[in-house]
């Protein structure tokens, strides 16, 4: 069994990995570590792990485990996982990564000189509906691909969340807006050649709050908008000459909507819809990571699509701050 620990006490961690780990059919969460040894204590009973680390240096040190899940504040991903690297061990850290896309390349050169897998955790990379989105739209059920349309919100404004402090990599882009983006590269196969968009920050926070963007990849755009300040909304919508693509709760199913991909006809009036009854994308995620760490060679979404969803975000930065387009 391929052995897990946990990084932190994080809600994530709690609410969705953790459970994964314990339910995968190819590992288990073995040790967990915090600052606070009674907290790390108090979840590994919750989950039956059976080692609980007062340090994330201690954990990293010891060999129960196999691999590390990170879920830090996103400031300090980079650090913890090129520290766990070094170790010789296996890493899954929740994005998003970096903030800056040359933060990721001194990672692949320790990945590649370490031998470990190190992977940004795109738990909708491993769901099934969207290989289901990425073979109609490749098989021509929707024509020829024009428009991507999407949204991510929610709406929180408390101000010990992360999310919005900017001293720990908090905002709506690093959080949400990196789903929008992925998941168009990952069904075109194509990346963006040049950015427009609207950034608004919170006076108080100084996090990106809202932001509207427009990505030209050429033959077709994608428009979406993110916001940690609007009500609760997901969608995305492939549209083509002869078709589109709903994709309903696109990205955290359950949580916005039960999950399912509906290809409409030109007409609009006959519509295929496909249901993904209980997939589980987290456990799904930590399955593949393990077989792969394991040599299976199987798809996980690497270092190297790390560097290139990054360069979006920081392009969507850069348009943020001027009129007209910005090079991806």
């Amino acid at each position: 069994m391929f052995r897990w620990g946990v990084l932190s006490t994080a809600k994530i961690a709690r609410d969705q990995l953790l459970p994964a780990m314990q339910d995968a059919e190819n590992g288990v969460c073995t040790a967990i570590a915090s600052r606070d040894k009674a907290k790390a204590r108090a979840l590994a009973d919750r989950f039956g792990v059976p080692h609980a680390f007062g340090s994330y240096e201690e954990m990293l040190a010891s060999d129960v485990i196999d691999a590390v899940y990170i879920p830090l504040p996103t400031s300090q991903h980079v650090e913890w996982t090129a520290k766990a690297a070094e170790s010789g061990k296996h890493v899954l850290v929740e994005k998003p990564l970096a903030l800056d896309a040359k933060d990721i390349e001194p990672l692949i050169a320790l990945r590649d000189r370490k031998k470990v897998l190190i992977c940004e955790a795109f738990m909708v990379f491993y769901h099934p509906q969207w290989k289901k989105v990425e073979d109609l739209v490749s098989s021509g059920a929707i024509g020829r691909l024009r428009h991507v349309q999407g949204a991510f919100t929610y709406f929180n404004v408390d101000p010990t969340n992360m999310r919005n402090k900017l001293d720990l990599g908090g905002g709506a882009l690093p959080d949400i807006g990196v789903y929008p983006t992925v998941a168009t590269r990952l069904v075109s196969g194509k990346e963006p050649k040049r950015i427009q968009a609207t950034v608004e920050r919170d006076a108080t926070f100084g996090t990106d709050i809202y932001s509207s963007i427009k990505a030209d990849f050429g033959d077709f755009e994608l428009s979406f908008y993110c916001s940690t300040q609007m009500a609760l909304r997901q969608f995305m919508v492939f549209h083509g000459e002869t078709g589109f693509i709903e994709v309903h709760g696109p990205f955290n199913a359950g949580d916005y909507e039960h999950h399912r991909v509906e290809l409409h006809n030109q007409g609009h009036n006959q519509a295929t819809v496909f249901r993904f009854p209980g997939t589980r994308q987290y456990r799904l995620e930590v399955e593949a990571f393990a077989r792969a760490a394991q040599g299976s060679g199987e798809p996980v979404f690497t270092l190297e699509q790390s560097v290139k969803n990054q360069k979006v975000l920081d392009a969507i930065y850069r348009a943020g701050r001027k009129d007209g387009w910005e090079t991806v």
